[in-house]
């Protein structure tokens, strides 16, 4: 049976694979359009293996919100020009509102997923095979609150989820996102610091106040000086708000915008090296 257009076309739009590749698998299988899906998979599959110690530092990063949930995915390749590529944008797009729909915990759940004829994990080895690159997800995360905001980096390659504790705040979580994007904060409070990244951080200062000759006796007092020095550069509540020229910490306008409200959870995502 002679392989037509309108089979071509169908099998491209199940697979996502370019036209040449479907024509070949369907001439390859006969027409059989699960045999056809299965050939384009296994090449997916042989490129991912022959692949597979190769760096994907490239890629897409997209965040989306439905109100009080927010989630965020990164779908990794290994050059620029087919991160730019419509069809692998729609195809991180697609995973991400798979997940959303899904609640998925994380990012093994994401992958287990139903997509397409198989899984998420299938669809992205299948586009591995169409583009020749190695892929991978990464990155995912959401939050839940009483406004949740998704905000993207123009360039798709940094993306960032705020929580609000209260409803109704689009306007102050997407700048929130922002400055989350521009500041990259550790954590949202002094309390939230890692143990570990606290002690790193005294230690060094402790030690710098010794380079510089300071008596031992006023070590404490310079530590906890640029310890507070510290808390304003990594807590995003600490930060200085860097949207308007008040001169105000984060904590300060989102009081001033409502009073009480506040940042509940936060996640920041780069592709980029930082």
């Amino acid at each position: 049976m002679a392989v037509t257009i309108a089979d071509i076309q169908h099998l491209r739009k199940m697979t996502g694979a370019g036209m040449m590749d479907c024509k070949k698998a369907l001439i390859e299988a006969d027409n059989d359009f699960d045999k056809a899906m299965e050939i384009i998979r296994k090449k997916g599959q042989a490129v991912a293996a022959k692949r597979s110690d190769r760096d994907a530092s490239e890629g897409c990063v997209i965040a989306k919100s439905t109100g009080k949930y927010a989630a965020m995915i990164a779908l990794k390749c290994e050059t620029d020009f087919v991160a730019k590529n419509v069809d692998f944008v729609k195809l991180t797009n697609d995973i991400l509102d798979a997940a959303m729909a899904a609640k998925a915990t994380d990012l093994d759940a994401v992958l287990a997923l139903p997509f397409g004829n198989g899984t998420v994990a299938n669809a992205v080895t299948d586009r591995s095979g169409i583009t020749g690159e190695k892929m991978e997800l990464d990155g995912y995360c959401f939050v839940e609150g009483g406004t949740a905001s998704a905000y993207i980096h123009p360039g798709n390659k940094l993306g960032t989820l705020v929580a609000l504790n209260q409803e109704d705040k689009e306007v102050q979580g997407h700048e929130l996102g922002m400055q989350i994007a521009a500041m990259n904060p550790v954590s949202i409070s002094p309390e939230d610091i890692p143990a570990d990244i606290l002690a790193r951080e005294k230690e060094v200062a402790a030690d710098k106040a010794r380079e510089e000759g300071k008596p031992e006796n006023l070590i404490e007092n310079i530590v906890n000086g640029r310890i507070n020095k510290f808390y304003k550069e990594a807590c995003l509540l600490n930060q200085e708000f860097v949207m308007n020229d008040a001169k105000q910490s984060v904590a300060k306008y989102l009081d001033n915008e409502s009073k009480g409200l506040t940042v509940t959870a936060f996640k920041r995502f780069s592709l980029n090296a930082e």
